[in-house]
């Protein structure tokens, strides 16, 4: 599976007086694992909040697969899955109650409602936890069910923002296989982060984002250029050095 998922243009966006976003374009396609990157600060995570709708533009669109944001928002919603560091599952909830509550919410129908909660916790191996509280789940199994809920309506794109930044060694690894993974199932991966080794391993394109406009844009060997590799050139953009 090929071709464009995610088209940003000309996108801008102000919080309060906040000038976040000032008119950045990218595309993102299916089957590859797209690095969006830059400071704290730079717009990633307001750029992820309106592709899944939580914000709406100031100005240009966003689409995805070719539903606009504005004018189409739960058709997007129905073909987009989330997964922040911010785990925020339901504490008093079980990890099966969790994924399930998501998948009603995601449109679901009951007939296929316990199917797909129960491929998804094979999928990502949560049997032995799936009946546990989620206040008694550890950080990577707690993330687990973030990617779970994520993923049971079977979105074909998804979006990791920063997922790994809470997690231990073990459970980083598997969010990394698992975007691999979801890449080479064709869905279109975007992945928000500061580990910029991460990204170089991971991306096939990356955008790289500062103060609100888009400073470099490519292949990640396009972005690295004669540098040493992708963090020397991600500092030479942002003026860190």
């Amino acid at each position: 599976m090929s071709g464009v998922a995610v088209k940003v243009d000309r996108l801008a966006k102000n919080l309060g007086k906040n000038e976040v976003l000032r008119g950045i374009s990218f595309e993102a396609n299916s089957g590859e694992i797209f690095g969006l990157l830059g400071p704290n600060g730079a717009g990633k995570t307001t750029t992820l909040r309106v592709i899944c709708t939580l914000l709406q533009p100031d100005a240009g669109s966003v689409g995805v697969l070719g539903f606009d944001t504005r004018v189409e928002p739960q058709e997007v919603r129905r073909r987009v899955g989330v997964v922040t560091a911010e785990i925020g599952v339901y504490p008093r909830l079980s990890a099966r109650e969790n994924i399930a509550y998501f998948a009603e919410l995601s449109g679901v129908t009951d007939g296929e409602l316990n199917s797909r909660v129960g491929a998804v916790i094979d999928r990502l191996d949560m049997r032995s936890f799936a009946g546990q509280r989620a206040e008694s789940l550890s950080s990577g199994q707690k993330q687990k069910v973030a990617i779970a809920r994520a993923i049971v309506h079977d979105p074909p794109v998804l979006m990791f923002d920063e997922p790994t930044s809470n997690l231990d060694v073990l459970a980083s690894r598997e969010i990394r296989e698992f975007m691999i993974e979801s890449k080479q199932r064709g869905k279109c991966v975007i992945f928000s982060t500061h580990v910029l080794h991460d990204a170089e391993r991971l991306c096939d394109r990356v955008v790289i984002i500062h103060r609100g406009k888009v400073v470099a844009s490519g292949t990640t060997a396009d972005v690295r250029g004669p540098n040493r590799d992708l963090e020397d050139s991600f500092l030479d953009l942002v003026g860190a050095r």
